[in-house]
């Protein structure tokens, strides 16, 4: 099959498209390589994609000929690409141009090819609001311009589907973590404090915070399922992600045993917009797709921890920027 993935340089898009074109698919993938993180680290991560036969394309979905870039062949779109995070310090046009700009244009080819049997639209627990520990039939109370616009533009890509019959697919993934994750998410920036012996910066009243905190190897195979069962889904909203829940603080202690030293913890400000609790009800996304979750957070972990051993210290000096 041919399958299109935005977001290629991100933690989940590039595995998911090693995985698809380790099982024989042809995979495209796009990303703009932006500066919200370091773009060193970015291309480390599309040098690995392209080594495994990805076809990678540097370009931005905003601005670029789609009918140039996403193949007429493709038969599965699967859009990863977004402006993450819940900083004060991101633009909030930016979050209009990078989720919703983004995916109106995208929808707009897609609903030009010809052999398009899905688009699956990459949502996230965050348009819940504060507390996400119900099915997808819960209201969505966003607190963030992040949960905001991904809500926008998940509805937009389902409006596709109501009024043009576009296949459409809206998946809402909970808290990811693993090789790959962005430098600024808890246990990327935790590990590197650790092993560079910096503090490390913590939200007040973050350790209380309750997490279904979900490998990105079960978030793979998840999106694999997808693809073997798209015709259950199409014009359906569905959670990802694992059903069993921990604490922040949970994850920094688990860090700190597999690493055999405390971490330097800093209290800073409360983060506004920020989620008390999430809680991935996952009982559609078992009927439709027998999804479950295997990995253990402590298995995850080590194995996030051994990828940033061997993956991003020997490049301390360039994806960092300099800084330690």
């Amino acid at each position: 099959m041919h399958i299109f993935i935005t977001g290629i340089a991100g933690a989940i898009g590039s595995h998911v498209a090693e995985a698809f074109r380790a099982e024989g698919h042809e995979v495209t993938g796009i990303d703009n390589l932006d500066n919200y993180y370091s773009a060193a680290i970015k291309e480390l991560t599309l040098s690995d994609v392209a080594s495994r036969g990805v076809n990678v394309v540097r370009e931005d979905l905003v601005t670029s000929d789609l009918t140039e870039h996403i193949p007429e062949e493709t038969e599965f779109i699967f859009h990863f690409a977004a402006q993450p995070g819940i900083s004060a310090e991101t633009p909030f046009d930016h979050y209009i141009r990078n989720n919703i700009k983004a995916t109106e244009r995208l929808l707009h080819r897609a609903g030009t090819l010809p052999k398009l049997k899905a688009l699956v639209y990459i949502s996230t627990s965050s348009v819940y609001g504060k507390s996400a520990r119900g099915g997808e039939d819960d209201v969505p109370r966003p607190t963030s311009g992040y949960g905001v616009t991904k809500l926008a533009s998940e509805q937009l890509a389902l409006s596709h589907h109501r009024s043009f019959g576009l296949p459409v697919i809206a998946l809402r993934l909970f808290s990811v973590f693993g090789p790959r994750e962005r430098p600024e998410k808890l246990y990327h920036k935790l590990t590197h404090a650790i092993l560079t012996n910096a503090p490390f910066p913590l939200h007040e009243g973050a350790l209380a915070h309750v997490r279904s905190f979900t490998y990105v190897g079960d978030v793979v195979r998840g999106m694999t399922q997808v693809l073997e069962q798209y015709k259950n889904a199409i014009g359906e909203v569905v959670n990802i992600g694992s059903n069993i829940t921990h604490t922040t603080e949970d994850g920094i202690r688990a860090i700190e045993a597999i690493l055999g030293q405390r971490a330097d913890i800093v209290v800073v400000h409360r983060r506004p917009g920020d989620q008390f609790e999430t809680e991935a009800v996952i009982g559609k996304a078992k009927r439709l797709f027998g999804f479950a979750t295997k990995t253990s957070l402590e298995d995850g972990l080590a194995e996030q921890i051994r990828w940033h051993k061997e993956h991003l210290l020997p490049h301390l000096g360039t994806v960092y920027d300099g800084d330690a």
